[in-house]
């Protein structure tokens, strides 16, 4: 892949008003990129790990190859100009969620791998991870991993996805260490992902699974106990489904589903507040995506979607705020392998912006500007 000097891809975004609206582009030079071309990246995790008070970004290499995960240090005015090794173990890493772990106010890490076994990483407070023990015995096609408190006892726990395995809760201990797998979703199941969050209204989480390989995607509703029986089905029944979020993207207080799919459109669906969805809209072609991101990028209010599309070009769909009507915008001038996103205030002035994680090429982060 050959490196781009200047500028890539300046977007031009109209905002939809609003108190802090404004119309914003979107802008990557050779010095906004992250890794190299033998870097086979699948995610990005955008966090302070060094506790300075701007955003670091950790980089999961290796997919089905063992590569070493790698953490990029922010300098304070949104370049990452010194890094290093997350730890010497090379893993075939598919996400580095983080976050305080252990109790004692710094990010730690979760490494997630496929077929071999997940890793926490415990943070020194500066930025420096060491391997602290194995998340549990299992050892599986895991795909996506997040952190969240899943029992409302105070600390975070851990959701897997595993491709053709039962995905996995893991409650933390308190300390970190995390106990026996608690199983979700079908058997054999594909889930790529899963989204987290109150989709009836009863006060705990529940789960909203992407699926692949023919599988329906799926809402599966908390019993309160950690119990999932209580599944609906979402979607046509046959979409390749690589991601989810839950926003709310018609500004009516409850959540909504957005999915990115691979060679049809990606999705919206309208919750009802009771755990029932609709679809509302369809946006995008058949791109292969295989991630979003789901954030106001222009602060008018309503949640805009960013999706990582694999061989194709990363795009920006603007919502008119109805979730209905989606304005479609090219991020860069190259089509990249693009399997993940990610987006924080880099520069600390209030506007989100956009990284992207890309297999065989070096990783792309698109600073958001005012438009001149």
């Amino acid at each position: 892949m050959n490196r781009v000097a200047g500028v890539l891809g300046v977007l031009l975004i109209t905002a939809h008003g609003g108190l802090a609206a404004q119309d914003r582009s979107f802008s990557s030079s050779d010095r906004d990129v992250l890794g190299t071309s033998e870097d086979l990246t699948a995610a990005l995790t955008f966090a302070d790990v060094d506790g300075d008070g701007d955003i670091d970004v950790l980089v999961a290499n290796g997919r089905h190859w063992p590569q070493s995960n790698e953490v990029y240090l922010n300098n304070g005015r949104a370049r990452f100009t010194v890094g290093h090794a997350l730890g010497p173990e090379k893993a075939t890493t598919y996400a580095v969620p983080v976050g305080d772990l252990d109790g004692d106010g710094d990010l730690d890490v979760v490494v997630a791998n496929d077929a071999a076994e997940n890793w926490v990483y415990l943070n020194d407070g500066r930025g420096h991870f060491t391997l602290a023990w194995p998340v549990g015995p299992e050892v599986e096609p895991t795909r996506s991993a997040q952190l969240h408190d899943m029992d409302a006892d105070g600390d975070l726990d851990l959701l897997v996805t595993n491709r053709g395995t039962p995905n996995g809760i893991f409650l933390n201990q308190g300390d970190g260490r995390f106990g026996d797998k608690i199983e979700f979703g079908e058997a054999r199941g594909s889930t790529i992902a899963v989204a987290v969050g109150d989709v009836d209204g009863d006060g705990d989480p529940d789960l909203v699974l992407a699926n692949r390989d023919g599988q329906a995607n799926r809402v599966l509703l908390n019993d309160g106990r950690l119990g999932f029986a209580t599944s609906t089905p979402y979607g046509s029944g046959k979409d390749e489904t690589r991601s989810a979020a839950l926003a709310d993207v018609n500004g009516d207080g409850l959540p909504d589903i957005v999915t990115a799919n691979i060679g049809e459109p990606n999705g919206v669906y309208l919750g009802d507040g009771h755990g029932g969805f609709r679809q509302a809209a369809l946006f995008g072609g058949a791109d292969e995506s295989y991630a979003l991101a789901v954030v106001d990028v222009d602060r008018d209010g309503d949640v805009d979607v960013i999706v990582a599309n694999a061989g194709g070009r990363n795009a920006l769909y603007m919502n008119d705020g109805t979730g209905t009507v989606w304005e479609e915008r090219w991020l860069g001038e190259q089509a990249e392998l693009t399997y993940g996103v990610a987006t924080a205030d880099l520069d600390r002035d209030g506007y989100p912006e956009i990284g992207f994680a890309n297999s065989g090429a070096p990783n792309r982060v698109f600073m958001n500007r005012p438009a001149r």
